[in-house]
């Protein structure tokens, strides 16, 4: 009896091990996307109007050689890997969290995260594969034209766009709180750079989603899904305004923070 609880154990815990490593690996990914679309970001601010700055071109600009082919592959593997912990999180996780309503909030958050995840995987595949091609705009059109033509389609529309809006304004938040500590196992020492990297990125972060979900909103106005977008959109819609050069050069810059707070996370995140 003592035996097979020792092993069952064993068993458990080699498998926590590998869910752990998979977690870490896959946030350092996640972290390699945000920084490449931090820097497709800069080149928009400066007039490059090629690749987009969104994940699809981030993934796009990472495969644009032979060698990039196979980080490619790489980056692919990891973000299933990421998706798949996510979900993990979603269905078990947060334990540490003594707040329900905030353990519930963060696994419904996880699941989003991994089904973002794991579609950004799979165009990474295709990609690979030769078959990926489409705007990076394209689905978020598309799905808001499919909404748009359905009984009280603007009105789906303008509540999808609510939604990004608040998705957004809640990632600003926890930046601002700095609530992500939480989930993080920091050092009492040396932890004050990662708390303001991540800080920067998600409220970089919820800028790009809260415009997002404005062109949604617009979209559902003028009854016109040309108006939608996704990141790549966001972003050159900032870099359209007044100022916009150096507010999205600012935005670039929170994304490539929350680019090296992955990385940072990836080593330090509970699980």
């Amino acid at each position: 009896m003592t035996s097979g609880t020792a092993t069952g154990r064993a068993s458990r815990a080699r498998r926590s091990t590998a869910t752990q490593v998979a977690g870490r690996v896959g946030m350092a990914c996640w972290g390699l996307v945000h920084l490449v679309v931090a820097y497709l970001a800069v080149r928009v601010a400066f007039g490059d109007s090629g690749k987009e700055a969104d994940q699809k071109g981030a993934l796009q600009a990472v495969g644009s050689s032979t060698a990039g082919q196979a980080v490619l592959w790489v980056l692919a593997l990891g973000l299933v890997a990421f998706g798949v912990w996510q979900f993990l999180m979603a269905a078990g996780g947060y334990q540490w969290r003594t707040d329900q309503g905030a353990r519930i909030r963060n696994r419904l958050g996880s699941a989003a995260r991994g089904l973002t995840v794991l579609v950004l995987a799979y165009t990474a595949i295709r990609i690979a594969t030769g078959s990926g091609s489409a705007s990076g705009n394209q689905p978020q059109q598309e799905l808001s034209a499919r909404l748009l033509r359905l009984p009280a389609g603007q009105a789906l529309v303008a509540v999808a766009g609510a939604v990004v809006v608040v998705v957004g304004v809640a990632a600003a938040v926890k930046g601002v709180k700095r609530s992500f500590r939480q989930d993080l196992d920091l050092p009492l020492r040396g932890g004050t750079w990662v708390e303001w990297l991540g800080s920067a990125g998600y409220v970089a972060k919820g800028v790009v989603y809260v415009i997002i979900g404005g062109l949604l909103g617009y979209a559902a106005l003028r009854s016109d899904a040309g108006q939608a977008g996704g990141v790549d959109k966001a972003l050159r819609t900032l870099a359209a305004q007044p100022y916009g050069v150096v507010l999205l050069v600012i935005v670039a810059a929170g994304l490539a923070a929350f680019g090296v707070y992955s990385f940072a996370a990836a080593r330090a995140h509970k699980s």
